[in-house]
């Protein structure tokens, strides 16, 4: 009588020789991808074959060694009503009038003039509305009324240092959640209450970066992504597949390699694949983009900004790794400001880039939410992110939520595309953010990978009181720097996973 262990062999054998009648059809799995079928295995079906692109763009450029170019979408202030479809845009550089010329497809762009000595110079824009959010840059200003209905008082331009706080949603996950729970706010709903952590290294174990990975869920719904510098990405398979699958395909791909694993639900929290590539010997490649709120409430933090730029840029070239850094803008207002969106393509003209930052004013913004989602959709589809082996981070400066009542984009869908292209968001809460846009923010920086940071105050109820260590945001355990400090360190911790320069 054969015993239990040869009956085993025999099925194993069978399976084994039977895999290649039945690959043209579906493949049983259990578990993983070299397990054999059991009895209960869960048969994955063949919907459709999984696409070899993501159905956005997929980061490809090569070079930011261009000049600077401003390109607006105007807003109805500048009499442009935006179109249910396509958009309107005005192009400026080196102080031209802007010029615009119609298209086929419904956008209105021009472009005049060319950039002089590095120089960039806003065109003239039209007076701001009359019920803007606020006072001119050069006077103390008054933000968005906090929940109790009092305006907060926010420090005139001049006060030299701006202090900010950090947490990391992702390492205090059970923190984050709970915050989630306990705030009722109005947001667009992704659940990242399950989720699991994919690590792709090589042969050697060493990390593998910017590999593209897809998701695939048995019901069909895929989901994009890229490994951060650590060759890690964190996969939430509710925030895109609604069915609930039990069962995801996970690929990972890069020069043409790829390798696949099986994710089962209520299994591993943590899946590894290996790809037999070689760790890139090219010198570090940083896209870095600041995401302004430029309403008249943020003229202090645009200020700060625009006078620490340059140190900014000197600490980045000087990290060990020693990165090609280009340097990207978009600013957003409201629709119904002299501006919605204005973007900065990737440079790395850094005088020019300076002047583009200089000549941004704060202004607008008549009630409180602005225009974060067109901003944000700017952002991730229409700059000219590098691809192979760049890293992406976006450093969003705002200090009110979105609009949620517009028709166009929404920035839950645009997170799951800055994800799919490796763009981790930092988000920065400026004083008079309230807490719907503390949790739109934090979701942002947590799905992509990123950190929530917020300023600090001497008193954290009167941001007039100055720098310290204080926030009425709802968080704990943080460490106070900065905020330029805070936006090095962010960057030196991205880029110290890769190769130093050699």
């Amino acid at each position: 009588m054969p015993t239990r262990f040869s009956l085993r062999c025999h099925r194993a054998l069978i399976a084994l020789l039977c895999a290649p009648l039945l690959a043209g059809a579906s493949h049983a799995v259990e578990g993983g991808p070299n397990e054999p079928a059991g009895p209960n295995a869960v048969r994955w079906p063949a919907p459709a074959p999984l696409r070899t692109a993501p159905d956005f763009q997929a980061p490809s450029g090569t070079t930011c060694a261009r000049p600077v170019q401003v390109v607006e979408q105007p807003g109805r202030d500048a009499g442009q009503r935006p179109a249910a479809r396509g958009r309107a845009e005005r192009k400026m550089s080196g102080g031209a009038e802007p010029v615009f010329e119609a298209r086929a497809d419904g956008i209105v762009d021009g472009f005049a003039g060319g950039i002089a000595d590095g120089r960039a110079t806003a065109a003239r824009m039209p007076a701001a509305p009359a019920a803007s959010k606020a006072a001119p840059e050069s006077a103390g200003r008054v933000a968005a009324d906090d929940e109790a209905g009092a305006p907060v008082q926010r420090p005139p331009a001049q006060r030299a240092n701006v202090t900010a706080g950090m947490v990391d949603d992702n390492a205090d996950f059970a923190a984050y959640l709970a915050f989630r729970q306990r705030t009722p706010v109005a947001h667009r709903e992704r659940d990242v209450r399950e989720r699991h952590l994919l690590q792709v290294r090589n042969a050697r174990g060493e990390a593998v970066a910017d590999a593209e990975v897809a998701v695939r869920a048995t019901s069909g719904a895929t989901l994009w992504a890229r490994t951060d510098t650590a060759g890690r990405v964190w996969l939430h398979p509710d925030a895109f597949d609604p069915a609930g699958s039990t069962l995801y395909e996970v690929t990972a791909r890069q020069h043409g390699v790829q390798a696949t694993t099986v994710l089962r639900r209520g299994q591993k929290s943590a899946i590894d694949l290996t790809l037999d590539v070689a760790r890139p010997a090219q010198r570090a490649r940083l896209d870095l983009v600041f995401l302004i709120d430029a309403t008249g409430s943020m003229a202090d933090e645009i200020g700060k900004l625009k006078a620490t730029l340059r140190s900014i840029a000197d600490e980045v070239a000087r990290l060990p790794s020693q990165p090609d850094t280009c340097f990207g803008l978009v600013a957003y207002r409201d629709l119904d400001d002299a501006f919605v969106t204005r973007r900065v393509d990737f440079t790395n003209d850094l005088a020019g880039f300076q002047g583009a930052l200089n000549a941004l004013q704060a202004d607008g913004g008549g009630d409180y939410p602005e225009a974060m989602n067109e901003a944000l959709h700017d952002t991730v589809h229409r700059l000219s992110w590098r691809g192979d082996g760049a890293t992406r981070l976006v450093i969003l400066l705002a200090d009110a939520p979105p609009h949620l009542d517009y028709g166009g984009p929404q920035y839950d869908d645009d997170m799951l595309a800055a994800l799919g292209k490796g763009i981790k968001l930092f988000s920065v809460g400026a004083s008079g953010l309230d807490r719907q846009g503390e949790y739109v923010q934090r979701q942002l920086a947590q799905f992509t990978g990123g950190r929530f940071v917020f300023l600090t105050y001497a008193d954290a109820a009167n941001p007039a009181s100055g720098p310290g260590r204080e926030t009425v945001h709802d968080v704990r355990n943080y460490s106070v720097e900065t905020l330029d400090r805070l936006v090095v360190r962010l960057v030196r911790d991205e880029l110290a996973r890769l190769p130093k320069a050699g």
